[in-house]
């Protein structure tokens, strides 16, 4: 996570940023028709100082969309198009020898790859080996690349934002749940509406020239990323956000299986981490700020439960023979927590019950 510097917000503030996003917004949607829900998703990720992974089938804008939001933010951007042959130097960069022509003295000289950008695109991620997505993740979490012993830092802001065909595994690499974790949001892309297939195809067909111009440099980006974090929570929102995590996990610590949700207790494997917890408040924070508002409610946590869950929960055996994937047990575990103040201090056991 990215560190930013805390500050107290009020309304100017919470107006200032979210006019800032909206702003992006709009440059993004000049060549993205739709799809609002999953540009709005990428942006919590940008405003928190976090990466995503964006998983669709082939054809839905997936590249478009990152591609389009790095040209309308002033800051570097490179794509990255995962292969199987690719290498992790192909990706962090090498060391070359290097011959000083005057002296005839030769020296080593380290060359940035890709990934010494503010927004990495890594495109279909999974169809690399799992040595060069760890290549990427070490980067992702450390912001470092270190190459011959020497450890060279990552430009600030920094953003992976990865892509994932889910249809095609063949000849893939899935990246394994704990490399997975490391994204804060799972991003679903999903096909568009028949009008808006229309217009994409009016607008794409045609001669005119889409172009798209960056609203937003990396100090403006920074000042909203300490706003986000500046957002007050309640403490009776976070014990919330606290239960509805904990509630994804078969074994939790001074409790019994009998505690544990029956969706939970029948096909979850493993459940979500304190990582989650985290992630789970910091999106609630940025999606107050983009709607306006100076502090999370738990419809905010709604909201975002979705993209900081469904890649932390690892159903079992039982969960794929009666097809119950997660997003299902995230759902079930939402209907049962009010978005109103009422669930303060009850257990989410019996909300559920």
């Amino acid at each position: 996570m990215q560190e930013s510097p805390q500050v107290s917000i009020g309304p100017e503030d919470a107006r200032w940023a979210a006019e800032a996003v909206q702003r992006v917004r709009g440059e993004v949607h000049k060549a993205i028709v739709g799809q609002d829900r999953v540009l709005d998703e990428t942006l919590l990720a940008l405003l928190c100082g976090g990466h995503a992974v964006i998983e669709g089938v082939p054809g839905l804008a997936k590249t478009l969309l990152i591609a389009t939001l790095a040209r309308s933010l002033s800051m570097q951007f490179s794509r990255i198009q995962f292969t199987p042959d690719l290498m992790p130097s192909d990706i962090t960069g090498t060391e070359v020898i290097e011959e000083d022509r005057a002296s005839g003295t030769r020296s080593l000289r380290f060359v940035r790859g890709p990934v010494f950008a503010n927004l990495v695109l890594a495109d279909e991620i999974n169809r690399t080996p799992p040595k060069t997505q760890a290549a990427l993740l070490e980067a992702m979490q450390e912001r470092q690349v270190t190459v011959g012993g020497v450890a060279h830092r990552l430009p600030s802001p920094f953003f992976v934002l990865a892509t994932q065909n889910p249809i095609e595994q063949e000849g893939t690499y899935p990246l394994p749940e704990a490399q997975l974790d490391r994204f804060m949001l799972n991003i679903r892309i999903g096909y568009p509406t028949e009008a808006e297939e229309l217009e994409i195809v009016q607008r794409t067909t045609g001669s005119a020239a889409v172009v798209t111009e960056a609203v937003m440099d990396a100090e403006e980006l920074s000042r909203v990323q300490s706003i986000v974090r500046a957002v007050p929570v309640a403490e009776h929102v976070t014990r919330l956000a606290l239960r509805i995590v904990r509630a994804t996990r078969v074994a939790r610590q001074g409790e019994t299986m009998g505690e544990v949700p029956p969706l939970v207790r029948d096909y979850v494997a493993w459940g979500a981490g304190p990582r989650a917890s985290q992630f789970l408040i910091l999106a609630a924070k940025a999606r107050a700020l983009m709607t306006g508002e100076l502090h999370v409610r738990p419809e905010h946590l709604h909201a975002v439960a979705l993209p900081v869950l469904r890649h932390r929960i690892v159903t079992n055996f039982n969960a794929e023979a009666d097809g119950v994937d997660s997003e299902r047990i995230i759902r079930s575990l939402l209907e049962g927590v009010p978005v109103d103040a009422s669930a303060e201090g009850r257990p989410l056991d019996r909300l559920l019950s």
